[in-house]
């Protein structure tokens, strides 16, 4: 054996080595318990960056420590490989999007191999690929069938310069999150999917999700929005129209002074009046400006305009001003809310602004509110006041008793509301799924017969960057016989969503070569749900969201019988370095930074921001060039080493030079002692001297499998085996306890496999083992060989701790009272002291009290 580690030769041998013997092969034929491990899949764009090496890596291990469990573990990759970088790709560098994400492709699945990830390849497959997206396509047809897939007109984010549609959520401050350009709202025909009809069952089973952070449950239940309340209509004065709110707090009608409504609602341009126009079109273009997010937000200023015209309270016949509002959305409830400025701080803020009127309408019980004195909005409960007939009555009950009154009025009727809205699923761009539909002058949209699937993305297309998508303009494609009439008809042109791909990905890797339907219903039944799905919180709404939905809509469909997609969620944190910026010239390289200066002007440059690994703030640390340098193994070490997985992990150099020279301790523990342990077999026969060293094989071996199982605390584990590690170098009696010795260094080869499995393969190996470590199954402790004769007591003075003791199990109290007091610390803070009182607190810890 090499006393030196080579780790080139060392992870290139065992990649070899696993590919040729299909070492991760997946069968169900297994007799094990199954197990599904499975991280987001990857958008191909060509590189890896160390995002993907945590991502994968924190997947791998437990891929890896389940195998050793025992479980046949399903852990496959693919490609999320339609969207607009490979259409963006394609018209800056005139290279077509399919070479480009093939190439990407192969690329990435090189440097994934390189990493030494332990996938099913055998499973592998892209969604751009057409037997994979026929029966996306087929699953619409039969939401179409069912009402679950519709057309309609809908007001849109589009994106001018990617000519596309964008959900909600793809829109950060106001930009498209591809282009960063402005977003303007665009009225369009657009499919839709009908996820509101599965909106109770989503939210009835956030709590059944007891593997899911609570914080992504509590974000989809946020956007799920379920409120109860009551829908009222309040006239237009001097009309016959109606505006309709939906509030949670009919209790509060009374005091409703004003109305607010969003500058998207479509009776704005009836309600505008002449001398009002030019004002109320400037708001909406302002507000056009604004993310939606941001118009959310508590922090928001509160911004409006007079329409110009009024409408009546139907509690109390009272004629309100209609105001546009900028917090105002069309995206929940009617788009018009009755503003309470007494008992809604949205309202009070605003009406504060712009000196509108307030009407205390809820007293507490030992408070009497003045309109004209508060200071902020009251929006607990009470007693009603100013509200006709319904004083004195208790605000809950209120509520109820209002209700009432306005459905016997026929002004208003008890509702549940959603925040949830359908999902649109209509892009207008080349690179994506074809919606199998043709439209036909005579019999309206027709859905493309199952035989005629798929609809096939044509590939001789050019890509300008013009407006719309090429689609749109390619005869052969677009030109088609009407299925039912036989007349000239056209295909629909705009492509789906590329988060309905992603929303079944993980149901096709059950049987990805099936070619009887979307999925082979044994199979899926067999493997699913993914019991361990790993990936970024950015996801927890729209991927989350919409694979939920879609695997309910796959099981009233007969495809399979699972509610849920995964049973436990791990959301890993980001990687994070130090960025450097040059007034002047912006981020900077390291290269270009010298002696704390712009290598380029010579300016001092800005430090110590910690943000995210960006090509845009040029921090980025090339995974190729780490692996090329340390090896994939230090790599992987260091990203699950440095930081607990949901936390962000902050670059370190040092840390991975100390990685590094970690693995190369163990390479060298190995290889000194390796003629020593030869012919040495583990026995349970271990002399005083070995006991201790025994004793932290197995405690190590508990810590491990305790911090991986469930926990996912890689990184204590990790530290766990450093010190067993630590205590190998630090056995003097290792000539006498060679059996001792093997236990101890098989222990940290077999614990570290799932970390670095390289390495540990070519220890085992080299240790005499035919079959791999992994084979071998993971290392079980010994209750037994836990139990200690001695234990360690924490020692403090005055209420502080100042020492350590380890006395025995058996030890009286005179014992450790002497133990304590001789201890060397101690001894610091109680010298020339009277030691008044010393208390010993039986088996944790000793107590001296001095003055």
């Amino acid at each position: 054996m090499d006393n030196q580690y080579n780790p080139k030769d060392v992870e290139s041998k065992w990649q070899d080595i696993w590919q040729e013997k299909q070492s991760f092969c997946a069968s169900m034929e297994s007799a094990k318990e199954k197990y599904y491990l499975l991280e987001m899949f990857p958008y191909p764009s060509g590189r890896i960056h160390m995002g993907h090496v945590r991502n994968y890596a924190i997947g791998d291990v437990v891929a890896r420590f389940k195998r050793m469990q025992g479980f046949n573990v399903l852990h496959p990759m693919g490609w999320d490989a339609f969207g607009m970088p490979a259409e963006n790709a394609a018209i800056e560098h005139g290279i077509h999007p399919a070479k480009w994400t093939y190439e990407n492709i192969d690329s990435m699945r090189r440097q994934l191999k390189k990493i030494g990830l332990s996938y099913d390849w055998k499973r592998e497959f892209a969604t751009c690929n057409a037997d994979y997206y026929r029966w996306e396509q087929l699953v619409f047809l039969k939401m179409f069938e069912k009402g679950l897939a519709y057309k309609k007109g809908s007001s849109v984010n589009w994106c001018e310069d990617c000519q596309t549609v964008l959900a909600n959520e793809q829109v950060e401050d106001g930009c498209c999150w591809r282009c960063h350009n402005q977003v303007q709202p665009k009225e369009l025909e657009q499919w839709f999917f009908k996820i509101t009809n599965y909106a109770d069952e989503l939210l009835e089973w956030t709590d059944k999700l007891s593997g899911w952070p609570e914080r992504v449950l509590s974000m989809q239940r946020n956007w799920i929005g379920k409120s109860y309340g009551c829908e009222i209509d309040f006239e237009v004065s001097g009309g016959n129209k109606k505006i309709k709110v939906f509030t949670t707090r009919p209790d509060t009608l009374a005091g409703a002074t004003f109305m607010s409504l969003a500058p998207e609602h479509p009776m704005v341009e009836e309600l505008v009046t002449a001398d009002q126009k030019n004002a109320v079109d400037d708001f909406i273009a302002a507000v056009e400006r604004q993310d939606k997010a941001d118009r959310t937000s508590g922090d928001l200023e509160k911004i409006g305009i007079f329409t110009g015209s009024y409408c009546v309270n139907p509690l109390n016949g009272e004629k309100i001003p209609v105001f546009l509002a900028n917090f105002v959305l069309m995206g929940y409830g009617t788009g018009a809310v009755m503003a309470v400025p007494a008992h809604d701080q949205r309202d009070f803020e605003f009406a504060k602004k712009y000196h509108l009127p307030m009407r205390v309408v809820i007293q507490p019980q030992d408070v009497d509110l003045v309109a004209e004195q508060l200071t902020e909005a009251f929006p607990e409960s009470g007693f009603l006041v100013n509200s006709g007939q319904f004083d004195g009555i208790d605000n809950e009950s209120a509520k109820e008793k209002i209700a009432a009154f306005l459905m016997e009025l026929g002004a208003g009727r008890k509702t549940v509301n959603y925040r949830l809205r359908d999902w649109g699923v209509s892009r207008q761009r080349y690179w994506g799924t074809p919606i199998p539909i043709i439209y036909c002058q005579d019999c309206g949209a027709v859905p493309v017969p199952e035989e005629d699937l798929p609809v096939v993305l044509p590939t001789d297309v050019e890509l300008t960057g013009e407006g719309g998508s090429p689609l749109a303009r390619h005869q052969e494609f677009l030109q088609v016989p009407c299925p039912k009439c036989g007349k000239q008809a056209r295909r629909e042109s705009d492509t789906f969503d590329t988060f309905v791909e992603s929303s079944w990905y993980f149901a096709r890797y059950t049987c990805p070569d099936y070619t009887d339907g979307p999925l082979e219903k044994n199979a899926a039944n067999y493997w699913l749900p993914v019991d361990q799905y790993i990936g970024g919180i950015e996801h927890a709404v729209m991927h989350l969201l919409y694979a939920r939905f879609y695997t309910k809509i796959l099981r009233d469909l007969g495809l399979m019988d699972v509610d849920e997609p995964f049973t436990n969620l791990l959301t890993q944190g980001m990687v994070c370095k130090e960025t450097q910026r040059c007034p002047e010239h912006g981020w900077l390289y390291p290269e270009q930074v010298m002696d704390g200066k712009c290598a380029l002007c010579h300016q001092s440059v800005e430090l110590g921001r910690t943000e995210k690994m960006s090509k845009s703030k040029k921090n980025v640390i090339d995974p190729n060039q780490l692996i090329e340098q340390y090896g994939a193994d230090t790599a992987r070490l260091f990203s699950l080493f440095a930081a607990p997985p949901e936390k962000d992990l902050e670059w370190n150099e040092q840390g991975v030079e100390g990685c590094f020279r970690f693995l190369n301790r163990v390479w060298r523990a190995v290889a000194d002692h390796r003629e020593l342990i030869a012919t040495a077999e583990i026995s349970t026969d271990i002399s005083a001297e070995g006991t201790d060293l025994h004793r932290k094989v197995h405690q190590t071996i508990k810590k491990v499998s305790t911090d991986i199982d469930g926990s996912f605390h890689f990184n204590t584990a990790i530290a766990a085996v450093m010190e067993l590690v630590n205590a190998i170098y630090a056995f003097k009696a290792a000539a006498d306890n060679p059996g001792v010795l093997r236990e101890a260094l098989e222990a940290v080869v077999c614990l570290l496999n799932p970390f670095v499995p390289h390495i540990s393969e070519e220890l085992w190996q080299l240790l005499g083992h035919e079959q791999s470590v992994e084979a071998s199954g993971w290392p079980v402790w010994d209750e037994s060989a836990l139990v200690t004769d001695d234990m360690t007591l924490v020692i403090q003075v005055n209420g502080k701790v100042r020492g350590k003791v380890n006395v025995a199990v058996t030890a009286d109290r005179q014992t450790i009272e002497a133990e304590a007091l001789a201890e060397e610390n101690v001894q610091r803070f109680i010298s020339g002291k009277e030691v008044r009182k010393i208390i010993v607190v039986p088996g944790r810890l000793v107590n001296i009290v001095v003055g």
